[in-house]
């Protein structure tokens, strides 16, 4: 039996631990949403703010595409992939730091680190995709300066792929490992932190990645857009039958996708 002096001190460590990892999310994921509001100058013009777009982030010609360019855009999904992302893995970041402190890692916080930054190496990986879709896009003329598909039948057809996605078995498989933190970590413990956070990611990415094409049916550059798509990502995630608010979800973006095209047919 663990005397009683030595669990209150355990326990003192796990809501230490605990403690400085949610703070550590929290100043990432604000330091990320704060560089999306101000220094990416993200347009929102639904919102009613002024002085919401920069002048220096219009969308360039696809001549414009030079290796300095592509780093800026880089650098803006990889961060917008960290202030979407990272709220929906706080979960199974905290768990993962008390799980190694109860088992007496030597370094508990060192470790919720690894793990975290091979949750976002993944997600910088998606990033590299989504600039390099974003590139063609723009080479086919097929994106507006606020990085909005211009074509109506295009952004129709992916709310129908999207919602089609939802239903899919890699999707709800991807959403229950994302669902369950303890059953993931039990599976997965052997991998070590990094690995457990490649894990992660990769499910992540698997679970969201069709849904982060929304982003080029309602803008890029529009935060409002950027956080209902992170709002729901989380509730997807985090509440209770989260796995029919997908099915719901996909079945309003079927919808919206059905009568987009239908209205397109028309004209």
């Amino acid at each position: 039996m663990v005397p009683v002096s030595d669990k209150s001190a355990l326990e003192q460590l796990l809501l230490r631990d605990r403690a400085v990892t949610l703070i550590a999310l929290l100043t990432a994921s604000l330091l990320a949403w704060a560089y999306l509001w101000f220094g990416a100058g993200m347009d929102a013009p639904s919102m009613s703010m002024p002085n919401m777009s920069m002048p220096n982030m219009a969308m360039p010609m696809a001549s414009a595409w030079t290796p300095s360019y592509f780093a800026v855009m880089l650098a803006m999904w990889g961060i917008m992939m960290a202030a979407m992302m990272l709220p929906s893995a706080a979960p199974m970041i905290l768990l993962f730091a008390t799980i190694e402190r109860r088992r007496g890692g030597a370094s508990p916080l060192a470790a919720t680190a690894i793990f975290a930054a091979a949750y976002v190496v993944v997600w910088t990986c998606f990033s590299v995709t989504a600039v390099f879709l974003q590139w063609q896009l723009d080479r086919l003329t097929m994106l507006s300066p606020k990085m909005v598909a211009t074509s109506a039948l295009l952004s129709a057809i992916a709310l129908i792929a999207i919602g089609v996605y939802q239903f899919t078995p890699w999707k709800q498989a991807c959403l229950r490992h994302c669902r369950s933190p303890l059953e993931f970590i039990t599976w997965h413990w052997s991998h070590g932190p990094f690995g457990m956070g490649l894990r992660h990611g990769l499910y992540c990415v698997g679970c969201c990645w069709m849904l982060m094409l929304l982003l080029f049916v309602g803008g890029v550059m529009n935060l409002l857009w950027v956080a209902l798509i992170a709002a729901f990502i989380l509730a997807e995630k985090t509440m209770p039958r989260g796995d029919w608010l997908s099915y719901g979800a996909g079945a309003a973006l079927i919808g919206w996708g059905g009568w987009s095209v239908y209205a397109q047919m028309r004209l």
